[in-house]
C-alpha cells in the first residue's frame, strides 16, 4: 500500500509531518488535544467538536475498531483527526470495522505518525489555534491557510449542528412526562440517559423560543452540549432567561455556558480548553472529587457578576478562586463545582429556582461515570416541582 505523506501546519508557522490515513484533501480547524485513552469514535461523532481538529494524546488509536453502537450523532463532526499511531488491525468482539475505513467512509481528513507529544505541548504553551492538515498542498500554502482561518471566538457553530426540525423520542417504560431538550449539538447518550429515566424527550432546534417550548407543556428543560462560542447564541440565551422560574432546567457544557449568560454572567475563552475523560472536579458542597469527561473551549466567569477581581492563584486550586455566591435578578447563584486543574467554575445552581448546570459531560460517552447521578438529580428536581 502506498504511503501518503501529510503535514500539519499551525497558524504560527510550526510544521508537523505524518502519514495520511483518511481521505485526500486539506482540513482546517482549531487544534485541540484530547486526553482520553479510549472512546475515539464517540469523540469523532461528538457535535461539540465541529470546527476543530482533534489531536489524541493517547499513543495508539483504533485498536478495538468501530461500531455503530458508539456513535453520538449522524456521523463525524470533527474537521480533522490527528494520531501518533493508527492501529494496523482491530481486535474486539464488538468491532464492525476498522477506524481507517470508517474515517475514509465518512470523508474525514486524518493523519497518523505525528509527534503528538510535541504538538500537544505546542498547543498547551501557545494556546488552541487554527491548523491545516492534509497532503495536497505545500508547507507554505498550509501555513497560509491555517493563519487565515477564523478563530473560534465569535463563531456560532451550534446552529449548524442543531436539528433543523423538532423530533420526539419515547420514554423507556412508563412515561413520567415530557422533557424539552434544546439541541445545541446533542449527543445520543444524553438522550438515552433522559429516556432511560422514564421521560419522553422532544429535541428542539437551537433557536426555539420560550413560548414555543412552553406550548409543549414539558415538565423540564434540558440544554445540551455543543460547539463554538456561546455568546453569539442570543436566541438560546433569551429563551433560557424567559424559562427560569417557570420550569426546572438542567444545562451541560455549552448549555451550562448559556445558563451562565442567561443569569447575566460573561464567558471567556480558555487557553486550550478542557478535552478528555480524566478531568478532576471538586463538588463544593462536600469536597468530593469526581473524574469527569469534558469537551469545551469556553468557561463561565462568575466574577463578572461581582464588583471584585478574581484572586491571584497561589498554589493548589481552592474554593477561594470562585465567589461563594453572586446576586442576580433571579436571586442568588452559587458555584457548585470547580475544576481542580485550573480553578474555573464547573457548575452553578440557583437558590430560588430549580435550575442548575455543569460544564462537563455526565453522560460519559466516552469517559468515567462519576457524574451520571446528575441525571437522577434532574429527575428528582422535576418530580419535586410537580
Amino acid at each position: 500500500m502506498r504511503t501518503r505523506t501529510a503535514i500539519l501546519a499551525t497558524a504560527d508557522g510550526e510544521v508537523f509531518r505524518g502519514r495520511l490515513v483518511g481521505v485526500e484533501g486539506v482540513a482546517i480547524g482549531e487544534a485541540v488535544f484530547n486526553t482520553s485513552m479510549t472512546g475515539y469514535q464517540e469523540i469523532l461523532t461528538d457535535p461539540s467538536y465541529a470546527g476543530q481538529v482533534v489531536v489524541m494524546t493517547a499513543s495508539h488509536i483504533g485498536n478495538y475498531g468501530v461500531t455503530d453502537a458508539d456513535v453520538q450523532s449522524a456521523g463525524p463532526s470533527v474537521s480533522g483527526f490527528v494520531m501518533r499511531s493508527l492501529s494496523r488491525r482491530e481486535s474486539n468482539w464488538r468491532s464492525e470495522g476498522s477506524l481507517a475505513d470508517y474515517l475514509c467512509a465518512h470523508d474525514v481528513v486524518a493523519i497518523s505518525d505525528v509527534d503528538t507529544r510535541r504538538l500537544t505541548r505546542h498547543i498547551r504553551d501557545r494556546g488552541a489555534m487554527p491548523v491545516a492538515i492534509g497532503g495536497d498542498a505545500s508547507e507554505r500554502e498550509m501555513i497560509e491557510m491555517a493563519a487565515s482561518a477564523p478563530r473560534m471566538e465569535g463563531q456560532d457553530l451550534a446552529s449548524g449542528v442543531s436539528t433543523p426540525e423538532p423530533y420526539r423520542l419515547e420514554a423507556e417504560g412508563h412515561s413520567r412526562g415530557l422533557i424539552a431538550a434544546i439541541d445545541l449539538g446533542m449527543k445520543t447518550d444524553i438522550l438515552r440517559n433522559l429516556t432511560g429515566r422514564g421521560y419522553d424527550v422532544e429535541v428542539l432546534p437551537a433557536a426555539t423560543g420560550a413560548d414555543e417550548i412552553l406550548e409543549r407543556s414539558p415538565r423540564g428543560v434540558f440544554i445540551s452540549n455543543g460547539p463554538g462560542d456561546p455568546e453569539p447564541l442570543s436566541d438560546a440565551t433569551v429563551a433560557v432567561r424567559d424559562l427560569i422560574g417557570k420550569l426546572p432546567i438542567f444545562g451541560i457544557c455549552l448549555g451550562h455556558q448559556i445558563l451562565g449568560l442567561a443569569v447575566g454572567a460573561r464567558t471567556f475563552k480558555l487557553p486550550f480548553g478542557h478535552h478528555g475523560g480524566n478531568h478532576p472536579v471538586r463538588r463544593l458542597e462536600d469536597g468530593r472529587v469526581e473524574i469527569t469527561a469534558q469537551n469545551h473551549g469556553f468557561a463561565v466567569d462568575l466574577w463578572s457578576l461581582t464588583d471584585s477581581s478574581p484572586p491571584h492563584r497561589d498554589g493548589l486550586v481552592g474554593p477561594e478562586l470562585l465567589p461563594a455566591l453572586v446576586e442576580t435578578e433571579f436571586g442568588i447563584v452559587r458555584p457548585t463545582h470547580q475544576n481542580l486543574n485550573d480553578g474555573t467554575v464547573e457548575g452553578i445552581a440557583l437558590d430560588e429556582h430549580p435550575v442548575f448546570g455543569v460544564q462537563y459531560h455526565p453522560e460519559a460517552a466516552p469517559g468515567p461515570r462519576d457524574a451520571r447521578p446528575l441525571f437522577d438529580s434532574f429527575a428528582t428536581m422535576i418530580e419535586r416541582s410537580g
